[in-house]
């Protein structure tokens, strides 16, 4: 298979590729879901599977900085007030023991904006150049600027990487279907809490061919970047 050739199987749509119209998404990779001490380890869970993807995330960032695609990352959190959490997004998270908007065993509120386990985790820290996108919701397109700014940059196709796959990852890559882009899921750089939910996860998405976008995986996304255009 030639380089053009694999850039474009790298895509399931294909068509001519160009750097600029590419970015790269990383999801949540913040200190309450993948780090000790956050929202997960005080529920109980084990962060061994969510902080297995901050290497592979680390060199398809490097790799995405390096061919000069632009780089989102997204926080999911909450204003101090909660005036963005709806009530049944609160009770559905208390279910579990510790909820949204609750204090933590270190009296940091759990997924509430500047408080320490919403801050992104310091191995993926965004560059200056980077945009960054607060969500109240799990789909990073739900009451955010992100499908705007994709438009006025002429973006319209997602590597998308992040945490968790059988949550807010499979919801920004159906979303980012609905909104007309085309997305592509690095599978070696997504993880779940639970093991099972993750492989039931990528194979809903692999199904028919991929319903709303494709798998892939980092050496494929190394080999589509050599071959696409700048």
């Amino acid at each position: 298979m030639d380089t053009r050739a694999k850039a474009e199987a790298f895509w399931p749509l294909g068509g001519p590729i160009s750097r600029t119209r590419m970015a790269l998404v990383i999801i949540d990779m913040q200190v309450d879901f993948c780090a000790p001490g956050g929202w997960v380890d005080q529920l109980g869970e084990d962060v061994s599977n969510t902080r297995s993807v901050i290497a592979p995330i680390s060199e398809a960032l490097s790799a995405a900085r390096a061919a000069g695609l632009l780089v989102i990352h997204t926080r999911e959190g909450h204003r101090p007030d909660l005036s963005d959490l709806h009530p049944n997004k609160q009770w559905r998270t208390r279910v579990h023991g510790l909820g949204i908007g609750d204090a933590g065993r270190d009296g940091g509120r759990i997924l509430v904006q500047g408080e320490p386990g919403w801050q992104i985790i310091p191995e993926l820290a965004p560059e200056d150049n980077e945009l960054v996108i607060d969500k109240p919701g799990k789909s990073s397109f739900h009451r955010t600027q992100l499908a705007a700014e994709l438009a006025r940059r002429g973006i319209d196709r997602l590597v998308i990487t992040g945490v968790t796959s059988d949550c807010c990852v499979q919801s920004t890559l159906r979303d980012g279907y609905e909104h007309g882009l085309e997305c592509v899921l690095l599978e070696d750089c997504t993880a779940a809490v639970e093991s099972p939910n993750h492989e039931a996860t990528l194979e809903i998405l692999k199904a028919y061919g991929g319903r709303w976008g494709g798998v892939a995986d980092l050496p494929r996304f190394h080999a589509m970047l050599e071959a696409a255009d700048a």
